[in-house]
């Protein structure tokens, strides 16, 4: 296997496509797609046969993420449409996320795994609302880089100055935000000028085209060298020499990396001890880290169940039955504060309430304003949340996968909110 392969299989990529309304989110991804070749011959005749329906005389890329039947009448996106693609240097999930307002808990969702966002732009509208929105959401959410995907440019005669003109009127107000890296590109997705190829309208242009930029954003920096969790999913008995047992410990690795040899400590027991062994479907480890699953074994005997978390000894997580975080409610029904949800965090689901709300977030600028009479959807507030049992997490801002959790209806049993542990 050459180095190519071995990276193919290894690193994954999940970014976010935002942007307002007709900016050509839709139409960015499917020129992604298309141009790296990873739709079927049978994809490409139906979306061809529609857009024929449609009057167009070529292809409407657009109607390879554009799944909804609501969303193609009225020609915007309203959900999350995830796509998978992959090119030799690595793999790709993409979360097409909605441009409207009313739809924040949608972007809420698509942005909440994402390594990148792609915030697009129409050259000849510049920044606009949404698109200041869209970057406050994305930082709130932890995405620290940023592709700023200046579209349309077919539509200005490729004018290096209209792209540079977007350019700065967007770092001018995105820059104190905190990103990262900011990488603009220009592009036109329908004629696929930098999106996959270079093209021959842009050739003032020497920078990454648009799949250079996805190809070369390093994966799961933060996420590896962050302290280990281990949240345990599974207790399994493994048979060992002579015929007796011992308890393997089964689950995903969200952060950080552990060796054979390791002293860790089993959350909310506080019990300390050592990893014996690290077992996967193809064979023992010396060593794993975040991404991975695998089956722990430890030197000691423990009394641990599903929903424990087994950590890294230094740097261990707080162990909290009541804590503040910022929520985005998802449900139709407003925040009722008399009624217990379930709290799902990890692998962990406990019993909770929401207490005082202390302020409500302004999407489009990040500012706090008063709490509001009642959380509805699409609000994002800032809460104290109590638990029955305690919680093992750490603040999203250090960790995502072990600062965040969600919000059950016990009764329908449907996702009502979606939260950052503060």
């Amino acid at each position: 296997m050459d180095q190519a392969e071995g990276i193919m299989h290894t690193e994954l990529l999940r970014f976010i496509t935002c942007g307002s309304v007709d900016d050509g989110k839709s139409t960015v991804i499917g020129r992604l797609l298309f141009d790296s070749k990873a739709i079927f011959a049978d994809q490409l005749a139906a979306i061809t046969a529609t857009s024929k329906r449609r009057g167009l005389s070529e292809a409407d890329l657009a109607l390879l993420t554009d799944g909804l039947q609501a969303e193609r009448e009225q020609g915007i996106t309203i959900d999350v449409a995830y796509r998978y693609f992959s090119t030799p240097m690595r793999r790709f999930i993409i979360a097409d996320t909605p441009g409207h307002e009313q739809y924040t808990r949608n972007m809420v969702t698509g942005a909440s795994t994402a390594d990148l966002a792609i915030i697009l732009m129409d050259v000849r509208k510049g920044v606009l609302s949404q698109t200041r929105r869209h970057a406050h959401l994305v930082r709130l959410l932890g995405i620290r880089r940023v592709v700023v995907a200046i579209n349309k440019m077919d539509l200005v005669d490729y004018d290096k100055q209209a792209f540079q003109r977007v350019c700065d009127e967007f770092m001018a107000f995105a820059t104190p935000l905190g990103f990262e890296t900011i990488t603009p590109v220009p592009m036109s997705a329908l004629h696929g000028d930098m999106v996959v190829e270079r093209g021959t309208g842009l050739p003032w242009y020497s920078g990454k085209t648009l799949l250079q930029a996805l190809e070369s954003t390093p994966v799961d920096e933060e996420v590896v060298h962050a302290p280990f969790r281990f949240p345990v999913q599974l207790v399994n008995r493994l048979r060992v020499a002579a015929g007796d047992e011992e308890r393997g410990y089964l689950g995903r690795i969200e952060s950080g990396t552990i060796a054979v040899g390791d002293e860790v400590v089993v959350l909310p027991a506080g019990v300390h001890t050592t990893v014996s062994a690290i077992l996967t479907y193809d064979g023992p480890l010396r060593d794993a880290r975040a991404g991975q699953s695998v089956t722990l074994t430890l030197k000691d005997p423990v009394d641990v169940s599903r929903g424990d978390m087994i950590a890294g000894r230094v740097s261990a997580p707080r162990c909290d039955k009541s804590f503040d975080a910022l929520m985005c409610w998802f449900s139709a029904t407003p925040l009722d504060p008399s009624r217990r949800f379930l709290v799902r965090h990890t692998t962990r689901t406990v019993q909770g309430k929401v207490g005082a709300v202390a302020y409500k977030l302004d999407v489009n600028t990040s500012a706090q304003v008063p709490a509001p009479a009642q959380v509805v959807m699409n609000d994002i507030v800032k809460a104290t949340l109590r638990v029955q049992q305690p919680i093992v997490c750490d603040s999203y801002a250090t960790n995502r996968p072990n600062g965040s959790f969600i919000l059950i209806d016990e009764v329908t049993n449907d996702t009502i909110a979606a939260g950052m542990i503060l």
